[in-house]
């Protein structure tokens, strides 16, 4: 299943300070579909047919029972209280959710003003719970679903949340947003059934993920959307707006200082309070964004005591950059969580619609190049760890040679994937001394050869057209270039001749969308429960869809064949080989030059906050959505009261 940004935005505050998930509009995944919990009641007044049930899961069963009183992993006693504020990076134009990353830079936190109709829990693998929705109802062939809305749902000017409401949304996301268009396009309609119910009817049956894809869908109002904005001006929901929107969520927004802060307070008489999916989340009286154009200048602000809580991300930071007197004095905290939740493939990213990145032999002979051990060892503190999977620190990652139902899944579309995946297993190029560094760009200039390309005059030419061989790599963040940099001089001993160019946000998002780039990082994070988002990251129909995240340009029939395997897969242990089915593949194209990860998620904070005992095993820090303040510790540490 996807990770959703509003399930990154409420488990983490690294959605809001790591650009590069952005895209992803991610989070915790696991909303794929399933089997779900037996014995759930049925709503009263419900009409004979399949089964009611609070929640969903893919496959098995879930965790809490419809009676349940809250997750494990909350306090249900959190004082309500205080305020968080939390960095940000760039800018914003946008408070438009639906065309968020299609037009504009949509601000941070904005989906915290709506609910979903299902809520994922922390703790489980793709498992989701009612939230907007008391009731989910599917047959056994998962040809359609239906949502039954609670009765007590309410926008924050007190009308009541509608079947309407939620046909609207759907339509909305789906005509105006192309990855939702592409998510959903299985999806044939949306159309309201009952009084409080909406039933989602799929192409095809046998799609197990299709009924949790749509309880991932942020509800709007309607009847706001189609109103006036205080100068008489009709909304458009397809257009970006600076108008602060009406929700339904916890929280709604205070107040902006256009591009450069968002400040969220939490509804008091907020409808879904009570809920047991909401009990012991959403703590804070305030929450606010504050957006930083530099790194090195965010990093001073939270030393300063302007930010409450950092999500650090650069290995030189957290080595050197918090040898200061509060964190000596414990009252800046530094801790790191393990991610369980994600999988990650970050890599340098070839455009292959273009001709100079068509051959894999050439796409190998840059990760031949590509000296990681001596730039862990230079810039990063030894602290990273090379990717080798499209689902690295998952049990998804494929590895040495496939086995079992893996095999046999690769077996039945042998004639479409390259035959080296039966007997090659995957490796990075491994250098970290003169004799390996050598010895990799030897086996480079060897595939360069194969290729077509000869080095003419110190300088690589393509032996067909003459033309020299030159690459651009595009960036948005200048934090980049220093690794970029590092791995230039390597290409050019292979007579490359390179650039590297650095944007801003919009520039970048404007050039990913008409699909303007040679070479770029880009980030995949994966879920425990991949489905169809595979379909936007790596199928033949999204690589011509502007927007997608099938940024390498891939169209090959073997892959498609294995995400359909992947979505269709009928048990946990089908998922799992099927997965690594597609991995193997993926990496036996050579679409990209994987770089790098760490398998924590670092933080620093100024000791204000409390947190359950027990932390959510998939929930990474989950700042800010279990924690609370703490105003003893605040008391103790200082600063702002």
């Amino acid at each position: 299943m996807r990770l959703t940004r509003r399930d990154l935005i409420r488990s983490t505050a690294l959605a809001a300070a790591a650009p590069a998930l952005a895209p992803l509009a991610g989070g915790q995944a696991g909303l794929v579909q399933g089997a779900l919990a037996q014995g759930a009641a049925a709503p009263q007044g419900a009409a004979e047919g399949p089964p009611w049930r609070h929640g969903l899961s893919l496959f098995g069963e879930l965790k809490y029972p419809p009676a349940f009183k809250h997750f494990d992993y909350v306090n249900p006693s959190a004082p309500k209280a205080g305020a968080a504020r939390m960095s940000a990076f760039g800018t914003f134009d946008n408070l438009n959710t639906v065309v968020a990353g299609v037009k504009g830079s949509i601000a941070g936190g904005i989906d915290l003003v709506y609910d979903t109709l299902m809520v994922s829990a922390l703790d489980e693998v793709s498992t989701e719970y009612g939230l907007l929705a008391e009731a989910v109802s599917h047959p056994d062939d998962f040809a359609f679903v239906t949502y039954r809305l609670r009765a007590g749902a309410r926008w924050h000017d007190g009308k009541p949340v509608t079947p309407e409401d939620v046909i609207f949304s759907f339509d909305a996301f789906k005509t105006n947003h192309p990855q939702y268009a592409a998510y959903w396009r299985h999806v044939v309609k949306a159309e309201k059934t009952g009084a409080r119910d909406v039933t989602f009817t799929f192409d095809a049956p046998g799609n197990r993920e299709l009924p949790q894809i749509v309880g991932q869908l942020s509800v709007l109002p309607k009847h706001w959307w189609e109103g006036t904005d205080a100068s008489g001006k009709k909304r458009d929901v397809g257009a970006t707006t600076l108008e602060l929107p009406l929700g339904c969520g916890a929280y709604k927004i205070k107040g902006i200082d256009p591009g450069r802060a968002i400040t969220f307070e939490r509804v008091k008489d907020y409808w879904g309070r009570d809920l047991p999916v909401n009990i012991g989340r959403d703590n804070f009286d305030e929450l606010r964004f504050e957006y930083f154009r530099d790194s090195t200048v965010a990093l001073e602000a939270f030393k300063a005591d302007q930010m409450d809580w950092r999500s650090e991300n650069s290995a030189k930071n957290w080595a050197t950059a918090y040898d200061t007197p509060a964190v000596r004095e414990k009252r800046i905290v530094l801790e790191e969580f393990p991610v369980r939740n994600v999988g990650v493939m970050q890599a340098f990213a070839f455009n292959i619609r273009r001709d100079k990145f068509k051959d894999a032999r050439l796409r190998r002979a840059f990760n031949f190049a590509f000296d990681f051990e001596e730039m862990n060892k230079q810039i990063f503190f030894g602290q990273y760890k090379r990717i080798a999977s499209y689902f690295e620190g998952t049990e998804l990652a494929s590895s040495g040679l496939p086995e079992g139902r893996e095999r046999e899944i690769l077996e039945s579309v042998k004639d479409k994937i390259p035959a080296g995946v039966f007997t090659t297993p995957y490796t990075n190029p491994a250098g970290g001394n003169p004799e390996a560094v050598r010895a990799n760009l030897r086996e480079a200039t060897r595939l360069l050869r194969e290729a077509g390309y000869e080095v003419k005059n110190q300088k690589l030419i393509d032996a067909r057209t003459g033309e020299p061989y030159t690459v651009e790599f595009l960036a948005s963040d200048p934090n980049s270039e220093r690794f970029v940099l590092f791995y230039k001089p390597s290409l050019e001993r292979l007579g490359i001749t390179v650039s590297v160019r650095t944007v801003d946000d919009a520039q970048y998002e404007n050039r990913m969308r008409q699909w303007d780039f040679d070479i770029t990082t880009s980030v995949w994070a994966e879920s425990l429960s991949p489905g169809n988002e595979q379909r936007g990251f790596w199928g033949s129909q999204a690589a011509d869809q502007p927007g997608s995240r099938n940024l390498i340009g891939i169209k090959d029939a073997g892959i498609d064949a294995l995400i359909d395997q992947v979505i269709y897969a009928k048990s946990r242990a089908d998922l799992v080989a099927a997965t690594r089915a597609l991995d193997r593949v993926l990496l036996a194209h050579n679409f990209v030059v994987p770089q790098w990860t760490y398998g924590k998620a670092r933080t620093a904070r100024w000791d204000r906050f409390g947190r359950p005992d027990k932390m959510p095993e998939y929930g990474m820090a989950a700042f800010p959505t279990v924690w609370w303040w703490d105003a003893a510790k605040a008391a103790k540490t200082g600063g702002r009261s």
